[in-house]
């Protein structure tokens, strides 16, 4: 039997973070001697920690995810900051589905999707199967109601998936996988926003050099000015950084 992979928590703002030394231990961590974990996947920038902040809400969801993990490069220095013999990379939310779907399309892991436009979410199916022989077991665009979700529950349950992705922004993906965990516990369930756009070349990526150098938030900036409003929110989170108060 393989031996359980663990990883270090780190506390930034009251949140545990798993310290994931890069994408290999984090897919190690996940696919746990060979069993994935059930449980809920839920990336961390800035943010989303200035978010956690203002809204109760919000961070009740984030503190009920069981594996939380730095997303955005501000987290991870803040981490290294604040733990110095801390050995903790970022990764990001849309690397790290794409890495898992590859390991699931290899080890024959059943995967249900959920959110994104009809046409995004089919086009996101085909590609899937197509580059990795993912073993999709169902999936469901964003367009549905309240009323349509206990049906939804109980069609990812009825469908035995291992993971199921949910790509509708924050707070809603957190809430959504919050209820269907309720009805279906025994899945991991992973939150990635606008992921399946990205997959599929409808939105476009910083280039890899922005990306290993930490820009892409600068990256995004530029190419959306209307981001500037969001970005300047993250001088409160710079001052936290500066001044300790992490």
């Amino acid at each position: 039997m393989n031996e359980s992979v663990t990883a270090p928590e780190y506390s930034i703002r009251g949140l545990k973070l798993l310290g994931w030394r890069d994408m290999q231990h984090a897919l190690d961590y996940l696919y746990d001697g060979g069993a994935l974990r059930s449980g809920t996947l839920v990336a961390i920038n800035a943010e989303k920690v200035l978010t956690a902040e203002r809204e109760p809400e919000v961070r009740r969801l984030i503190e009920a995810a069981e594996f939380k993990y730095a997303d955005g490069i501000s987290v991870v220095r803040s981490i290294r900051k604040k733990f110095p013999q801390a050995k903790v990379s970022r990764v990001p939310g849309a690397d790290l589905w794409e890495a898992l779907m590859e390991r699931a399309g290899r080890e024959g892991t059943p995967v249900f999707l959920v959110g994104g436009k009809p046409e995004i979410l089919a086009q996101t199916e085909a590609k899937l199967r197509k580059q990795w022989n993912v073993n999709i077991v169902g999936s469901q665009d964003g367009y549905f109601n309240d009323g349509q979700r206990q049906a939804m529950f109980e069609r990812i349950r009825d469908s035995g998936a291992a993971i199921v992705t949910v790509a509708m922004g924050s707070p809603r993906q957190e809430i959504l996988m919050r209820d269907c965990r309720v009805v279906y516990p025994q899945a991991l369930y992973m939150g990635v926003g606008g992921t399946y756009d990205v997959f599929t070349g409808h939105v476009k990526r910083a280039p890899k050099i922005w990306q290993k150098l930490g820009l892409e938030w600068l990256y995004r900036l530029l190419s959306q000015p209307s981001r500037l409003g969001r970005q300047l929110k993250l001088l409160r989170y710079l001052a936290w950084h500066y001044t300790g108060r992490l």
